[in-house]
């Protein structure tokens, strides 16, 4: 926060100040997309080793201790979202995002060695206890990226320009982890091509990340912090010196650190937060339900490869789905909310269509697949990043750039848990019938878009004299 040795800026220098935080605004986007990345890059190439660390003659770990690593996994990644966006609002952001970072490079360098000296061969009560607590760890630093990486995002696309365009940005932003995903995927293949030892899965990631790491450390977390005053500081300032003046007649002592980091309780408080983060859980569960069954579904009228091949479409659907939503609510407005009940609606439909059909084709299932991944992907990639955003610049956080990072962790967390919670579900749905399951996502995502009906209506129907607030 300024001084009282910070001068006010003039009119004469706003030019400068904003071609310097465009200046510095690609760059910004590339390190916490890269950063982002690297986390979907490291979760997904432990996923696509498990076979072999299955198998006694490698890796032999239990398939229990296994499932116990992804349940652990699940959450403390949803707390760590909570807690490391209050610490991203608490302290330099670029910090928190680089022990994460770190930290993740850290866990995946020590399951390569739990590998190379067989743990678990050597005493499997230990080898056990010692994966499962380093994967209890790696949720906490993979929960870094999204709040505190949007939170970063948020400070440099500040400008009116970028405000305006904010869905775009970050539907393009939100890109990351299917980019991370995706490369996963490829080395690995790679990797057993050149028949590599499959634990090169592991180690290149975490080399990657600590890699990365020292990039982020030297990333502005601010633009005030390049000297860069934007609108939103001079009105902080301009507030600072009224206080003063009013002060120096009382002899009062004005605080000049700036305003504090918001409060969970406060974060609450900002209006639609709360629905927002109960309506993402509910339309997480959708993705993670697809994301976890979609190819054993699928199973039932194709051979498991070709099950496979077709349940990708649905992730390649996902990631222009976030463009296609932050653009057409950019276009109208910035009315996210209608534009997500919208896509929602039509997902409940694609939904009831699939679940009706009696022999489906790879021709009929393609088309509804890749339709399910934008309608899933966008909602879900936008309410994340640039609905945050919106949330955490309401009135009554104006001026504090301290809660983007804690509103978006709690969305993020808050979803992860009632996702995690709903997933209990589909097992016993799924030995009845299919056609249940297919039932419960769409009374899911109905119960998520009746969640946010009040923000839909008032999207709509603004109040006369008033514009729609973003």
């Amino acid at each position: 926060m300024p001084n009282e040795k910070t001068p006010l800026v003039g009119k004469d220098e706003d030019l400068d100040m904003l071609r310097r935080l465009k200046a510095y605004q690609p760059w910004a986007f590339f390190v916490t997309f890269g950063g982002y990345m690297m986390a979907h890059f490291s979760r997904k190439s432990y996923s696509t080793i498990k076979t072999k660390l299955k198998d006694p003659a490698l890796g032999g770990f239990d398939p229990i201790i296994m499932a116990t690593m992804d349940t652990v996994f699940m959450g403390t990644y949803a707390a760590g979202n909570i807690i490391n966006g209050k610490l991203g609002d608490t302290f330099n952001p670029t910090t928190i995002l680089s022990i994460g970072l770190f930290g993740s490079g850290a866990c995946l360098l020590l399951l390569n060695i739990c590998i190379w000296f067989d743990f678990v061969g050597f005493n499997a009560n230990f080898g056990n206890f010692f994966i499962i607590a380093i994967y209890f760890i790696f949720g906490f630093f993979q929960a870094t990226g999204g709040p505190v990486g949007t939170a970063v995002m948020g400070n440099w696309f500040c400008d009116t320009e970028s405000i305006k365009k904010r869905g775009t940005i970050f539907g393009f932003w939100t890109c990351h982890q299917y980019i991370g995903d995706i490369t996963a995927q490829v080395f690995t293949s790679l990797i057993f091509v050149l028949g590599l030892p499959y634990w090169w899965a592991l180690l290149v990631p975490a080399i990657t990340n600590v890699a990365w790491g020292f990039l982020t450390m030297g990333l502005v977390a601010d633009p005030y912090d390049s000297g860069i005053i934007t609108p939103e500081v001079k009105t902080r300032m301009a507030k600072l010196e009224i206080k003063k003046k009013e002060a120096a007649n009382t002899g009062e002592k004005v605080d000049e650190s700036g305003p504090p980091p918001i409060s969970y309780a406060n974060a609450f408080k900002i209006p639609m937060v709360a629905q927002y983060a109960l309506a993402f859980g509910f339309f997480k569960l959708v993705n993670y339900t697809m994301f976890f069954n979609l190819p054993q579904i699928l199973e039932e009228n194709f051979s498991p490869a070709t099950a496979n091949l077709i349940a990708a479409l649905y992730s390649v659907g996902m990631m222009p789905g976030g463009i296609i939503v932050g653009y057409v609510s950019d276009l109208f407005g910035g009315r996210r909310a209608a534009v997500i009940g919208v896509f929602m609606c039509s997902l409940v439909v694609t939904m009831a269509v699939y679940a009706n059909l009696d022999d489906p084709s790879p021709y009929t299932i393609l088309p509804l697949l890749g339709l399910m991944g934008i309608l899933v992907g966008g909602p879900n990639n936008i309410i994340t990043s640039a609905v945050a955003a919106d949330l955490a610049s309401h009135p009554s956080v104006r001026g504090s750039n301290k809660s983007l990072g804690t509103v978006t962790g709690l969305i993020n967390g808050c979803g992860s848990i009632t996702a995690s919670i709903g997933l209990l579900a589909i097992e016993p749905l799924k030995n009845i019938d299919i056609f249940y399951v297919w039932m419960y996502l769409i009374g899911c995502t109905v119960i998520g878009t009746l969640l946010m009906s009040t923000k839909i209506y008032a999207e709509l129907y603004p109040p006369p004299s008033t514009s729609v607030d973003v």
